[in-house]
């Protein structure tokens, strides 16, 4: 039996950047938050410049190589993080509403405070500390700020206004919390408008970034070998760095915009 040939330092960056595109592409997951993802981010790029160094040799050539991987893959990282952030704050927007609609429905039929607040609360674990406060008779609007300086719960500082001049004033606490859920659904829909407006200008950067990837190919299939030439000339290796510095600024530049004028809408 023939031995396996060995990963030659041209197939392994090939892989490192091929998998770093590929998680670019990919739609970002929501998930819960860990508080050792952070540690364990930095932790990754110096554990991963070494281990390149190593697998890649010991040449300048090889220590050039691996710079290049860790900073492709250190900037796809960030770039990823950023993306899941936004996409964590989204549902933790669309949470919001769904927490003030039910409130209103709860209200509106008749339930007193507490109960409602300890059945939204049961839907939604970040709403206890607010249920707990109405219970001993804290102050509510100070907890529902506390939840509002979540990333994507800024909208629950317009219900806190609301408790605070219905218990102030004496108004009909379910007819606030119903004019508060109103006026999230059309904030809502303006900001799935201006997503919608802005995914073709995200979904264009992609594909630019990608383009090189595919003229690499293309240029390898017509006889050319334009890897061999960025990953073995001083020249070459000057000309990937400066294609992924500049690919990376681009797309952090666009996802840069597109979340300032999320905000804005």
């Amino acid at each position: 039996m023939t031995p396996a040939p060995a990963l030659s330092p041209e197939a392994l960056v090939a892989v490192l950047a091929a998998a770093a595109a590929a998680a670019l592409l990919l739609p970002p997951v929501p998930r819960v938050p860990h508080p050792r993802d952070r540690r364990r981010a930095l932790l990754a790029v110096p554990l991963l410049l070494p281990g390149a160094a190593v697998l890649l040799g010991t040449t300048p050539r090889a220590a050039a190589l691996a710079l290049l991987a860790g900073g492709a893959w250190w900037g796809g990282a960030a770039l990823w993080r950023r993306r899941r952030a936004q996409a964590e704050a989204d549902a933790t927007s669309a949470r919001v509403l769904e927490t003030c609609e039910q409130l209103a429905g709860e209200l509106g039929v008749g339930q007193p405070p507490g109960p409602a607040l300890a059945r939204v609360a049961a839907t939604w674990p970040a709403l206890d500390g607010v249920a707990a406060s109405f219970r001993v008779g804290a102050d509510v609007p100070a907890a529902w700020r506390e939840v509002a300086a979540r990333p994507g719960a800024a909208d629950l500082r317009h219900l806190a206004a609301a408790w605070q001049v219905s218990h102030r004033t004496g108004q009909g606490l379910a007819e606030a919390v119903d004019r508060v859920a109103a006026r999230l659904r059309a904030a809502q829909a303006t900001r799935r408008v201006v997503r919608g407006e802005l995914a073709s200008a995200r979904a264009t950067a992609r594909l630019v970034a990608g383009l090189p990837v595919l003229a690499l190919l293309m240029g390898s299939g017509a006889g050319g070998d334009p890897l061999g030439f960025l990953l073995g000339h001083p020249v070459g290796l000057a000309c990937l760095a400066g294609g992924l510095c500049f690919a990376g600024a681009g797309l952090w530049w666009i996802e840069a915009l597109a979340a300032d004028v999320d905000r804005a809408g």
